[in-house]
């Protein structure tokens, strides 16, 4: 899909940027970073969108929750009543390459729900009458979001200490959705075997590039590994998302929106 078929992209549009996490913890600087100016929330669905400025270009700030429902919903929202010029999806996810560390960042090059399995009606993972198994993200809006990447991490002057004790690497390549949280060997060994070139596994992406793509609307996804989908998934994920997350998302949207703007 060509991320400017039909929709201005400009941060000169009065269209806002929808910027979507699927935890608060990962979008709660961004939130607060709103209420620098003027801001207004709307509630719709069960869920507040917070609607204001960050770095001089209109956005819309929301909490999807988790699962690709909920992401789902989310994005299509965003689209109908807040006529988004675009959906950047920021947050945390699991490595399935054993060429990840913990705190380093995965830029999404396709999209695929790994749970998907109409078979025999439709190939596994097939999207049943879309006739594909994968959606690719704006290479535009990609290729600001992996520079952002570099620049938050090259710039940012005291990052969280992570486990290996080395600097965040950036990675780009595909990421895979399901309604599982994958937390132990044997499924994510099961899973990297049937997807053996999905670098990171989490529970929303899928979903809203799927939605992006029915509806022609530019999107870009960014996931930074917070453990690697085995037993002790759960409280590196939780310990992650009290350190590290929330601060990879302000600085790499900090840094994102900066880069359209100087654009």
């Amino acid at each position: 899909m060509c991320c400017l078929k039909g929709r201005d992209m400009s941060p000169k549009s009065a269209a806002p940027l929808g910027i979507v996490a699927a935890v608060e913890e990962e979008i709660t600087e961004l939130i607060g970073e709103l209420h620098r100016g003027p801001m207004k929330v709307v509630s719709i669905g069960q869920r507040n969108y917070y609607v204001g400025s960050l770095w001089q270009q209109p956005c819309v700030v929301t909490l999807a929750r988790i699962g690709k429902v909920a992401a789902a919903t989310t994005a299509t929202a965003l689209i109908h009543e807040f006529g988004v010029r675009a959906i950047l999806f920021t947050g945390v996810a699991g490595g399935l390459s054993n060429n990840l560390g913990i705190g380093d960042i995965v830029i999404a090059a396709s999209l695929m729900q790994h749970d998907m399995d109409a078979s025999p009606l439709f190939p596994r993972h097939q999207i049943p009458m879309l006739d594909r198994h994968s959606f690719s993200p704006c290479p535009l809006l990609t290729e600001t979001l992996t520079q952002a990447s570099r620049n938050f991490i090259e710039n940012h002057p005291a990052l969280p200490r992570l486990p290996s004790g080395q600097s965040p690497q950036i990675h780009s390549g595909l990421i895979v959705s399901g309604d599982q949280f994958i937390s132990d060997k044997l499924t994510r060994t099961a899973l990297h075997t049937a997807i053996p070139n999905a670098l990171a596994v989490e529970m929303e992406g899928g979903a809203i590039a799927q939605v992006c793509y029915e509806y022609s609307t530019p999107f870009a996804v960014m996931r930074t590994i917070s453990d690697t989908a085995d037993e002790g998934a759960v409280g590196a994920f939780s310990d992650f998302l009290k350190k590290v997350a929330s601060v990879y998302s302000y600085g790499v949207v900090r840094h994102f929106l900066q880069l359209q703007q100087g654009g």
